[in-house]
This record gives C-alpha cells, sequence and structure tokens, in this order.
C-alpha cells in the first residue's frame, strides 16, 4: 500500500528552511498577557459592576491564557520560510498547516513593519504583496538585519525580472 505524499512538503529535501527569531516568542508571550490582564480585569469589573455572573470568567479567561502560552513556542516553531531562485515558501501553522508559495516575479512590493514590542526586541515583519490579496504572504519575528536583506533580496530580484515591484 502505497502513501499519498504531503502536499505540504514538496520539496523535504531541497528546501532550506530558516526559521524565526527565538526572541518573537517573548514579543508574543507580552501581548498574550496584556490580553489576558485586560480580559480578567474586565470580567472583575463588571462582576462587581453588573452581576456576579461574570466573575468565574476571570479565571477559565486566566486558564485559557496559560495554555495558549503553553501551545505558543510551539506554534511559532512552525514558522519558516526559505529563499528558492524563483520564489519565496512561507509555511506556518501547527493544526491548519499553510505552504504559501510566492513567485518573485508576482510581487508588486515588499512591506517591512515593526511594532513597538518588536522594535524593543530587535525584530521586525516582512510582508509580501501580489496583485492578488490572498496570496501575500508575511514572515514575522525576523531580526531586523534579516528583514532588511531579506527586503533588499526581493526587491533586487523584482527589478531583475522587471515585472511588479
Amino acid at each position: 500500500m502505497t502513501v499519498a505524499p504531503d502536499p505540504l512538503r514538496p520539496w523535504p529535501d531541497t528546501v532550506a528552511w530558516r526559521p524565526i527569531s527565538p526572541r518573537y516568542f517573548l514579543v508574543r508571550v507580552c501581548v498574550l498577557a496584556l490580553w489576558v490582564v485586560i480580559l480578567v480585569l474586565g470580567a472583575l469589573i463588571a462582576g462587581l459592576l453588573f452581576s456576579a455572573w461574570f466573575l468565574p470568567a476571570a479565571p477559565v479567561i486566566l486558564v485559557l491564557g496559560i495554555v495558549r502560552a503553553a501551545f505558543l513556542r510551539r506554534s511559532l516553531r512552525a514558522w519558516g520560510y526559505a529563499e528558492r531562485a524563483d520564489d519565496l515558501l512561507v509555511r506556518h501553522g501547527l493544526l491548519i498547516r499553510r505552504l504559501s508559495i510566492v513567485p518573485y516575479a508576482r510581487m508588486q512590493f515588499v512591506d517591512v513593519s515593526a511594532g513597538p514590542l518588536e522594535r524593543a526586541a530587535g525584530l521586525a515583519t516582512v510582508t509580501l504583496h501580489t496583485a492578488a490579496a490572498a496570496s501575500d504572504a508575511t514572515v514575522p519575528g525576523l531580526d531586523a538585519a534579516e528583514a532588511t536583506r531579506l527586503r533588499d533580496r526581493l526587491a533586487a530580484l523584482g527589478e531583475i525580472r522587471e515585472e511588479g515591484l
């Protein structure tokens, strides 16, 4: 009996996947903690001002935040990208895995962004935009120097092909 190949692993031996920075975990944990604190405080205030029925939501929110934090490291390890001669591959996801293949000739522009927490950690996010919004690809949590290198390389490849960028 032959096993069907995994459609998300078409190049397991020929693609050198690059991971995102481990510091991105700290950024995501800070954002998660902020949301948990806001929601717990909201549940407690609603419980005190309106109805005691809101009070049990606070420990539930806290437990859900802890569970999400436990899976966060593994979720971020699933992110990766690979540069090939004609396209950029981006993969992510644990439960629902996604592999995006963006041909350099289809790129219209490259966007580099960094929020306050990302800047504090020395990280940035690179987003590749194409004509079809559904085919955009994002690589979060890159070291600032790597994001700059990737942006410059993608822009150069777009100019060489004289399409898109």
